[in-house]
């Protein structure tokens, strides 16, 4: 099998396909297949879809292959674009992960595989899908912790940590919750359930962290339960505020390379090219 990186600074496999790639002045992508595929049958293509025209780039990639009469086409996308946006709140919204899923599904690719989504909706979306979970990735990150609590920052978030307690070995999970005003999206409350945390270690896991206000409050409550040292573990690292205030309660920030290529000494990014491996 050959494999098609579409993003330059993400290669979790093996040497790509040669392509050129730009954007027209009018702001269509573009791409051009440089390499000859006469005898080759199967490719994966991966990408970190950011923006629509990151989506139009992969797009144009799978009708530029099935015109080098290409056969079998599968896609490893590491972030699930609009992944979030899993459900209408309020009148006016889009149910977007179902556009960035229908548009997917329109390529009837043979398999796609997605890294950790944000909820199961993501995969009843898609069709042909493969679900990589991140067991392995809190797992390398948790490698060195001897004795630690598991802790899920809101209810949406239980099901997954069981799960990964369990892969871990049983490890004890904290359960939290927090309240959204869903019309602003603005935090208003984080609450602990559990009394006393006894000074233990606390891993704190999610899929996305954002601008990382959840996890701010998060921390502050946690202490006030007798946490010990902190760490935030975190599949996509968005980051929108940086870094600087989480780093300031938390004592290790570990995320991957599956959104961007991070430059910034204050987290650990593991790459995904490690991790499946």
């Amino acid at each position: 099998m050959k494999y098609l990186n579409l993003d330059s600074q993400f290669q979790p496999f093996e040497k790509s396909i040669a392509f050129t790639a730009f954007v027209f002045n009018g702001g269509e992508p573009h791409i051009k297949i440089e390499t000859d595929l006469t005898d080759v049958d199967e490719i994966t293509i991966t990408t970190r879809v950011k923006s629509f025209n990151d989506m139009g780039l992969l797009l144009i990639a799978v009708d530029a292959l099935r015109r080098m009469h290409v056969k079998t086409i599968n896609l490893f996308l590491p972030y699930f674009p609009a992944a979030r946006q899993d459900r209408v709140m309020v009148t006016g919204e889009s149910l977007t992960v179902k556009v960035y899923a229908n548009l997917i599904n329109e390529l009837q690719l043979n398999s796609v595989m997605v890294f950790d989504p944000h909820s199961e909706v993501t995969a009843a979306l898609l069709e042909n899908v493969e679900v990589v979970t991140n067991n392995s990735f809190v797992k390398y990150a948790t490698k060195d912790l001897e004795d630690f609590y598991l802790v899920a920052p809101d209810g949406g978030a239980l099901k997954k940590i069981y799960k990964t307690a369990q892969y871990l070995g049983g490890v004890t999970v904290v359960e939290c919750g927090k309240t959204r005003d869903v019309s602003t999206g603005k935090l208003s409350g984080v609450k602990v359930y559990h009394e006393d945390l006894k000074g233990k270690t606390c891993v704190v896991t999610d899929d996305i962290c954002d601008g990382g206000g959840t996890f701010l409050g998060l921390a502050t409550e946690l202490k006030k339960h007798n946490a010990g040292k902190l760490l935030l573990v975190v599949s996509h690292g968005i980051f929108s505020k940086g870094s600087d205030e989480l780093a300031k309660v938390y004592d290790d920030i570990i995320s991957t390379d599956s959104f961007s290529t991070l430059d910034d000494t204050t987290i650990k990014q593991l790459t995904l090219k490690n991790i499946l491996r």
